[in-house]
């Protein structure tokens, strides 16, 4: 993806600097022209039925933010890299509530009870009040806060893009800890969303690292490589953990960019099985097995117990797919051009398709029964119905 790679590669020498995109150090003769393949017709056998839009402020901005919304019981919260915070009822998309918190978001949303958890760009990390969006508490930290704070009503834990993940006080938002990871000198633009598993805090970091963190004492409880850096040359080294990871039961499956699909256990952070892939997008599981999407557009069912693949479905190249979303007896994901694409989970066969917006929607998506929620990078928050065509 010769474009994605001019815009999010980041040089950590200028983390200091504000982490500021590098620039002006790719032409396109310096890439294969791997371009998207154009989408063939489809033998259509499932429609996805537009219930309801609303619009939240900007949605991603243009950042490359990643700022996934949370559904919680029959509400979502939603927030825009411009500050605007939603309540949205998951049935209807009535607005139950918004909140305007006059500064730029990078990171959410997370949540915990009656609090929501969401990161700013100029290195804050907030708890507001699931109710009604009002601050509780701010804490600063060194750097940008790219994707969901996450809490237990014990502590609030948050990555920043400089490679920390801290610990902090859930009643008053004191900092209790702070994990420092290596920093590569180059890594992709964003970072993954952490965990909070018992008494750890789970995080994949740049290095191609996850590290399970104690809450309370902030040691390293385990970690588990993901990827191993290899190349001469420093794009060939970049292995960052940015996607989402999922989680059954003890077992997390966790992807890298330029490295490897991986199951760990959470107990002890032993591998239990690994794959070559090469995703930024994150991991999706259901019908019992992991659903990746590789950065040239393979779309691949895994089987959980590590015993090879199922299916792959590669009509969709190098077209920037979104993480793979199981939904009913499907798996959404959405590319570049904001095409949402239904796969069977059974053979990988590409069974419905729609357009949800021009500019794409690379949050995660949100499946609840045969409904899908998508949040799409212009801030239109959508919910579809998947349903068999007669």
């Amino acid at each position: 993806m010769k474009h994605l790679m001019r815009t999010v590669l980041v040089s950590s020498f200028a983390l200091s600097a504000g982490c500021s995109t590098v620039t002006g150090w790719f032409s396109d003769d310096d890439f294969d022209p791997r371009e998207p393949v154009e989408l063939q017709k489809i033998d259509e056998q499932v429609k996805l039925k537009s219930r309801w839009s609303r619009g939240v402020g900007d949605g991603q901005g243009e950042g490359l933010y990643k700022i996934n919304p949370i559904l919680v019981n029959d509400s979502i919260y939603v927030a825009s890299t411009e500050g605007k915070l939603a309540s949205v009822d998951a049935e209807t998309g009535r607005v139950r509530w918004k909140s305007n918190l006059d500064l730029a978001l990078s990171g959410g949303v997370g949540h915990h009870r009656d609090s929501i958890f969401v990161g700013a760009s100029e290195g804050l990390v907030m708890r507001l009040s699931a109710d009604s969006g009002d601050e509780i508490w701010r804490a600063v930290v060194s750097g940008e806060v790219l994707s969901a704070p996450q809490g237990d009503g014990r502590y609030v834990v948050a990555q920043t893009y400089d490679g920390k993940l801290m610990g902090f006080d859930y009643e008053t938002g004191e900092t209790r800890w702070t994990y420092t990871s290596d920093v590569p000198v180059l890594t992709l633009r964003g970072t993954g969303t952490p965990m909070i598993l018992g008494d750890n805090a789970i995080a994949g970091f740049a290095d191609g690292k996850v590290v399970a963190v104690n809450l309370r004492s902030g040691n390293v409880a385990w970690e588990s490589r993901v990827a191993i850096p290899q190349g001469r040359s420093e794009i060939e080294r970049i292995v960052d953990i940015d996607g989402s990871m999922a989680l059954q039961g003890s077992e997390l499956y966790v992807a890298s960019y330029q490295g490897r699909l991986s199951a760990i256990d959470t107990r002890s952070g032993r591998r239990l099985w690994q794959r070559n892939v090469s995703s930024v997008s994150g991991v999706g599981v259901g019908f019992g097995n992991v659903y990746v999407a590789d950065d040239d557009g393979t779309v691949s069912a895994f089987l959980r117990n590590g015993q090879g693949v199922r299916w792959q479905n590669i009509d969709l190249g190098f077209r920037e797919l979104s993480r793979p979303t199981p939904v009913n007896s499907y798996v959404a994901t959405v590319d570049f051009e904001g095409y949402l694409h239904l796969l069977s989970q059974v053979d990988g066969e590409i069974v419905g398709r729609t357009k949800v917006d021009s500019k794409g929607a690379r949050a995660d998506m949100i499946a609840q029964g045969n409904r899908l929620f998508v949040y799409t990078n212009d801030g239109t928050l959508k919910a579809f119905d998947v349903e068999a065509r007669n």
